[in-house]
């Protein structure tokens, strides 16, 4: 799909989309708890609905309910079938691995799209020492294996993802484990184990003690949860939220709704980035409201994205309306995801006239008063389309996005959100 976007100012209210980080993980956590579990505000995305034939697959029954609602029976992992395919969910192959190692099947587990470049390994070294036997593609997918998986105390490295862990924590979790740990070595992306931690809570979950993001313990109590019924609301999405709230900073004013301030979400972090550019904002309990600064400028600034890589792209979108020269770091964190997106930026925006330099772990993005209309491609990347659409807001032209369609991975109504706040878009 094309989408071509005309220089537009936007005004008026968007509701946030659900949060695909808090959904994915609610579907694991439903899975591996005995009972019922209802899902309110379920997200549509592709990787949610992978997430949810995931779950299907390894057994759960999942009813729609009449207000839009889900409704999730399980009695645990016990797959109707031997292979499960994820779709592109970067997150649910790393998080279900591990749970469809429950089962003493063999399974095939397999994805589509960049998720087969993307590095599995990690199951390579970490699954055998927990008795699963395991057979991938030279550290890629598809995988085959064979549980059951016996939880241990183990080592693992956490520098590539924090995902990996939040598998081994539901699968530890689902097998009540007792008086073991995972140990872990540069973890990153912390706020993201919390939000794990904090849905295993909700789900009445055995929660591990969380030894400074070292070490979780699994003490040698056994797990005392009674109920069978859990009712989950899933939070809004900070990480498509990052768009709007910039979308407000550089193009208009914008109120969005459904973004929890008291998240555990690391792209909440946007709003620091929010504040140091300039830009007018005003945090209430049931909506943020975003404009651009009262002279109209907004400056250059410093952001840390080590743990959030995922705010790359809308920080990009807002570098490139800002007054000079804007220091990002954590490039390093860019490399697997569904593009590279460290390159991806550079060449999209430097279509656009917007000179990106990369230094190591740092990305310096000069701001830009003459923003070129050009032909841009998505490369396959939602968050690269949606960077893209809001830079062409401010062009001198129009601005074509190829592949435009890539956003449905994660905020499917992000051009009709446009639409409705007042941008000029016309699809092809």
């Amino acid at each position: 799909m094309i989408v071509k976007i005309q220089p537009s100012k936007v005004s008026g209210n968007v509701h946030a989309p659900a949060s695909k980080s808090s959904m994915q993980r609610a579907c694991a956590a439903a899975l591996v708890r005995k009972g019922e579990s209802i899902i309110r505000n379920p997200g549509k995305s592709n990787d949610d609905i992978a997430g949810l034939n995931v779950i299907q697959t390894l057994g759960a029954e999942i009813e729609d309910l009449e207000d839009g609602s889900l409704k999730i029976i399980s009695d645990g992992v016990d797959p109707i079938s031997n292979s499960v395919n994820n779709g592109e969910a970067g997150l649910g192959i790393r998080m279900f691995t591990p749970i469809v190692a429950l089962s003493k099947r063999e399974m095939l587990i397999n994805g589509e799209g960049s998720l087969l470049t993307r590095p599995m390994d990690f199951f390579d070294e970490v699954m055998p020492q927990l008795d699963v036997q395991i057979t991938s593609n030279n550290g890629k997918l598809p995988i085959k294996l064979k549980g059951p998986l016996h939880p241990k105390n183990i080592e693992i490295d956490g520098s590539l993802s924090s995902q990996f862990l939040t598998g081994l924590l539901l699968a530890y979790s689902a097998l009540d484990a007792k008086n073991v740990s995972i140990k872990v070595n540069n973890l990153k992306s912390k706020p993201y184990v919390d939000l794990t931690l904090s849905v295993m809570e909700s789900f009445l979950l055995k929660v591990p003690e969380n030894r400074n993001y070292e070490e979780f313990y699994f003490d040698e109590n056994p797990d005392t949860s009674q109920s069978d019924f859990v009712d989950y609301t899933v939070e809004g999405d900070w990480s498509g939220g990052a768009f709007l709230l910039v979308l407000g900073a550089v193009a208009g004013n914008v109120k969005v709704a459904g973004l929890d301030i008291a998240s555990t979400q690391a792209d909440k972090k946007i709003l620091e980035a929010l504040e140091n550019c300039g830009a007018n904002i005003s945090l209430s309990e049931n909506e943020i409201s975003i404009s651009p600064s009262e002279n109209g400028v907004l400056n250059a600034f410093e952001f840390d994205a080590t743990d959030c890589p995922d705010l790359f792209p809308p920080l990009a979108a807002l570098a490139a309306n800002c007054n000079g020269t804007t220091k990002i770091t954590g490039v390093h964190r860019l490399a697997h995801k569904e593009s590279n997106r460290a390159l991806t930026i550079q060449e999209e925006l430097g279509k656009m006239n917007i000179k990106v330099e990369l230094n190591d772990n740092v990305m310096l993005i000069e701001g830009s008063t003459n923003i070129k209309a050009a032909t841009v491609h998505s490369h396959h990347d939602h968050r690269i389309a949606m960077m893209c659409a809001l830079i062409a807001l401010k062009a001198n032209g129009e601005t074509t996005i190829e592949v435009a369609e890539a956003i449905n991975k994660s905020y499917p109504d992000f051009y009709t959100h446009l639409q409705q706040l007042g941008a000029s878009l016309n699809f092809e």
